[in-house]
């Protein structure tokens, strides 16, 4: 089965490698749902486990939701749609702030590839080359210039936003929520948005059609540590309390499949990786914006999955500030490795 971004569901039913390890019995048969927002090669942790046939050697059978932005697996796992969520670890304190108690399970990437920044390429020949500038601009209604996050919310503008305050330029741009590269791309195109958050495929496939040009690239050695002061926890697994109280099998199950998945994308070979999702996940995605984001993430994941306490606090600066709504919570109340911890006893 062929899947392309546009498609809003995917269902993860077949599965392409061979069982390295008998299946185990205690969730067996089970059905595990993982929701996520753009189809991204960011994302590809899970689609990963399911092609490499790790889920089903956990005895679970997987399917993928995704949407058109991080809010999206926020979303369906409040409204109970799925059981795990794959995304932007502030999700996952709002949700627990809005009492919806959630566990991180554990991280997958520790650099947030999808902080840097597009501007239109109009305004890139013009002069508008650094944040300073872009923020500088005005529209020709003399309006401030348009940035577009995914969504509102989301991780793209929690870290958007974040880059801006630390500049003392907050008040300086308008920002919107902009979906995915589908609605994205033509806005910023039209002219409708001066500038996108964009991860390294959106970079890559406007700078290739010429209407995008990065002005702030976390790929760039030392970009993101200087703003952000080093690593952190930003795209994450999570799940509600109640789903882990109530089937702790199948989290096991869950959280081991992913982190063989994350063992295996830490010693293949890049070109190997993109073969197992190309096909399937990113058909008519121009194949070197997937290699590109691929290639950043290889550089970025934290291939143990682990959340430290020194990671989790560097986290509180993009977190925790006006405008994101989210109170303050301790390591100990939102962060449990003990299913990780588990998964790496076993697969040594």
């Amino acid at each position: 089965m062929r899947v392309t971004r546009r498609q809003a569901i995917m269902t993860g039913a077949a599965v392409a490698a061979t069982p390295l390890l008998p299946r185990t019995l205690h969730a067996e048969d089970k059905l595990a749902t993982l929701a996520f927002g753009p189809v991204s090669p960011v994302y590809a942790i899970g689609m990963v486990a399911e092609l490499k046939g790790y889920f089903r050697d956990e005895g679970v059978k997987l399917k993928l939701v995704t949407g058109n932005a991080g809010t999206f697996g926020r979303q369906t796992l409040a409204a109970g749609q799925v059981m795990f969520a794959h995304g932007d670890a502030s999700h996952a304190l709002q949700l627990t702030a809005r009492g919806k108690p959630c566990k991180i399970l554990l991280a997958t990437e520790a650099v947030a590839s999808y902080a840097s920044i597009v501007v239109r390429k109009d305004l890139y020949d013009s002069g508008i080359t650094s944040l300073e500038k872009l923020a500088a601009y005005k529209r020709p209604d003399g309006a401030k210039p348009i940035i577009a996050a995914t969504a509102i919310g989301s991780g793209t503008w929690v870290f958007g936003t974040y880059v801006f305050e630390t500049r003392g330029l907050a008040d300086k741009v308008n920002w919107v929520a902009g979906g995915g590269p589908n609605t994205m791309f033509p806005s910023l195109e039209t002219k409708q948005f001066d500038a996108i958050m964009a991860p390294p495929s959106w970079i890559v496939e406007t700078e290739a059609k010429g209407f995008g040009k990065a002005i702030y690239d976390t790929a760039q050695p030392g970009v993101f540590e200087k703003d952000f002061g080093g690593t952190m926890p930003v795209l994450v697994i999570y799940a509600l309390q109640d789903t882990i109280d109530q089937d702790k099998a199948t989290v096991q199950a869950f959280v081991n499949a992913i982190y063989r998945s994350m063992r295996w994308v830490k010693t293949a070979p890049f070109d190997e990786v993109y073969a197992l999702v190309a096909e399937k996940y990113f058909a008519g995605v121009d194949p070197v914006a997937v290699k590109a984001e691929l290639g950043f993430d290889k550089s970025t994941w934290a291939y143990d999955g682990r959340i430290d306490q020194a990671a989790y606090d560097r986290g509180a600066k993009p977190w925790y500030r006006k405008g994101t709504d989210i109170p303050e919570t301790k390591y100990q109340d939102i962060v449990d490795m003990s299913f990780l911890d588990a998964a790496q006893a076993k697969y040594k």
